[in-house]
């Protein structure tokens, strides 16, 4: 399980945030919401994914990909034991245990449902000061997706996301997000941070799988110092290096197009 900290995560939309002038409101991300439906409780991000959301799914949520994405999915994966220890992915959900942990068993829940347990660590990391967050989902309406459009960015309705921010002294510190880059099949996840201001401060992968040379550092060197709003890649950049850039890209315009109306 991740580490407990002391204070609270705070889950709410921009509207008391102050970090920006106005903003969207909360909306359930859609696996959640069907999770709640489904079991009666709100679960963690952990459920689905391996660290929190933006990063890469579980052996749960990969099953629940598999089977459909929707609602009828939890009955069609109830009867597997996607973590392995040995309890059904439905009898765990039922005793609010994780079906994606093999560390949470319905004898054993365990801290799980924390809200201490929502932000990624490689989030934390980035802000080693701060012990309270707030989470903003990045759910894309309409008018979103055509914003990102304009930039280049192809955004769906699926392309559910969690922005996480930061606070201190009751003040947002700045944001961070990760999202998956795609090469040659292979997919890696990138976590982008900014300042208050929306200027970016550290980009770096955090999980490249297989595809080691994603770590790379020179591949994200150039991106500290640009605001998300004026980010832009460069058009001669092809391979490896091309599909960071947009990865990059992606992160910064889901930031703007959901923090910055």
């Amino acid at each position: 399980m991740s580490q407990r900290h002391p204070n609270p995560v705070v889950t709410m939309g921009l509207a008391g945030l102050l970090l920006l002038s106005s903003g969207p409101a909360l909306a359930e991300p859609a696996f959640a919401r069907q999770y709640k439906n489904q079991y009666g409780y709100m679960p963690s991000c952990n459920a689905c994914h391996k660290d929190g959301g933006g990063t890469p799914v579980n052996r749960y949520g990969q099953q629940f990909k598999d089977a459909g994405l929707n609602a009828g999915a939890f009955n069609a994966i109830a009867e597997l034991d996607a973590d392995g220890d040995g309890a059904r992915n439905g009898a765990e959900a039922t005793a609010r245990s994780n079906p994606g942990s093999d560390r949470s068993t319905p004898d054993a829940p365990g801290d799980w449902l924390d809200t201490s347990n929502l932000v990624p660590r490689a989030v934390r990391d980035l802000f080693p000061d701060v012990t309270t967050y707030k989470l903003v989902d990045a759910i894309f309406t309409d008018k979103e997706v055509t914003r990102a459009a304009e930039r280049g960015v192809t955004l769906t309705a699926e392309d559910e996301n969690t922005i996480y921010v930061p606070v201190d002294n009751r003040r947002p510190v700045g944001t961070a997000i990760i999202v998956a880059g795609q090469f040659e099949g292979q997919q890696f996840f990138v976590v982008l941070s900014t300042d208050r201001q929306l200027v970016i401060t550290h980009v770096e992968a955090i999980d490249a799988g297989p595809l080691e040379a994603a770590r790379d550092d020179d591949l994200y060197q150039s991106f500290p110092g640009q605001s998300v709003e004026t980010l832009q890649i460069a058009d001669d950049v092809t391979g490896l290096p091309r599909a960071a850039q947009q990865a990059v890209l992606r992160a910064a315009t889901m930031l703007q197009v959901r923090l910055k109306p």
